[in-house]
């Protein structure tokens, strides 16, 4: 921190909150710590207010620790984001879920993408590694080799959204969020040489991730479509029999290891995930089929509601930015007569 205040105090960082177990608390009030040294931080926290007392009082003082406003939808997650959007006192706004934790030289590289662009994405590692996170490891890996990795932390602008931010009744918030940018005319860019580590998740809540993170390739028809072939294509080569099977573990590893080594990325995941993206891509086969039921259903659980849609296709949202910048250049009505009536004959110089 210099002696005016934080290194980057043209920049905020905002991170929403909703915890129904504190056990990591101490872990994330000690990274607020050191972020707080570094930019302005703001916590948007919707937990119960027992929880929201002892946050408050394990944070560091200079920490922004507030509700959210409300905000349509049932994803409580985009209120808290669009509240802290709301609240920044900066432009340039890192938003972060409360597992990431960057460092000083991390952070300030994500900022500065956004000297040429509107969002910025950068990769997220698991840190530590257990065996689920490693599982996971290797959607990420087939993710960067497909077409980019959804990380839990971006730096935007907050002009990118507008001020109603974006939907908050859809699952996949994070596409939700970049679909609006980009509807907006915003420029988003990958950047998969940035790590941003992040703690993983405990056992339960991975295993209970499993079917959530499969609903939201419902957003992407052209990948839930490969997804629900994955199944039908193993049971096919499985009848052919193991040199098949084989084959088809070979070409998920190979997929995997084209992520791996995009951007530097050897450095950063251990080749061990890359056996590992069979497994995960079977068990995808697997949930594609169940979302199918979870949708005929009322959608996917989450944070208490049920979601029916993963996310706003971009033609929608860019027919609505259309239609917002259509109404903010239509002129004010001009007052003159009534419909059908002849205008009243003008005697003289009219005055102001």
């Amino acid at each position: 921190m210099t002696a005016g205040g934080p290194e980057l105090a043209d920049a905020e960082y905002v991170l929403p909150l909703r915890w129904a177990d504190d056990r990591d608390l101490p872990d994330l009030a000690a990274y607020l710590g050191r972020l707080v040294a570094w930019l302005p931080v703001t916590v948007v926290d919707g937990s119960d207010d027992e929880r929201f007392a002892a946050h408050g009082r394990a944070f560091p003082l200079a920490v922004r620790h507030v509700r959210p406003d409300p905000h349509p939808g049932r994803n409580g997650k985009v209120a808290g984001v669009v509240t802290g959007l709301r609240l920044a006192r900066a432009d340039r706004v890192v938003l972060a879920d409360d597992d990431v934790r960057y460092d000083r030289p991390t952070l300030g590289a994500v900022l500065d993408r956004l000297a040429d662009a509107d969002v910025v994405r950068p990769q997220n590692v698991f840190d530590p590694l257990p065996w689920h996170a490693r599982w996971d490891t290797a959607r990420s890996l087939v993710n960067r080799a497909a077409g980019g990795d959804y990380p839990g932390t971006i730096a935007l602008r907050r002009s990118a959204l507008g001020p109603e931010g974006y939907d908050g009744d859809v699952l996949f918030e994070n596409l939700e969020l970049l679909r609006t940018a980009r509807a907006r005319g915003g420029i988003v860019r990958r950047a998969d040489d940035l790590y941003v580590p992040r703690r993983p998740p405990t056992t339960a809540h991975f295993l209970g991730q499993r079917p959530r993170q499969a609903y939201d390739s419902l957003a992407q028809p052209g990948r839930y479509a490969a997804e629900l072939a994955v199944l039908p294509v193993v049971v096919l080569a499985a009848r052919r029999g193991p040199r098949a099977l084989l084959a088809l573990a070979a070409a998920a590893c190979a997929v995997a290891e084209a992520g791996r080594r995009r951007a530097g990325g050897t450095a950063r995941f251990p080749a061990s995930a890359d056996l590992l993206a069979p497994a995960w891509l079977l068990e995808r086969g697997v949930c594609a089929w169940l979302v199918l039921a979870l949708r005929a259903t009322g959608g996917a659980r989450y944070g208490g509601s049920r979601l029916p849609r993963a996310a706003t296709p971009l033609r929608e949202l860019r027919a609505r930015a259309a239609a917002e910048r259509s109404h903010r250049a239509a002129p004010a009505p001009v007052d003159g007569p009534a419909p059908g009536r002849p205008p009243a004959p003008r005697h003289g110089l009219e005055t102001a």
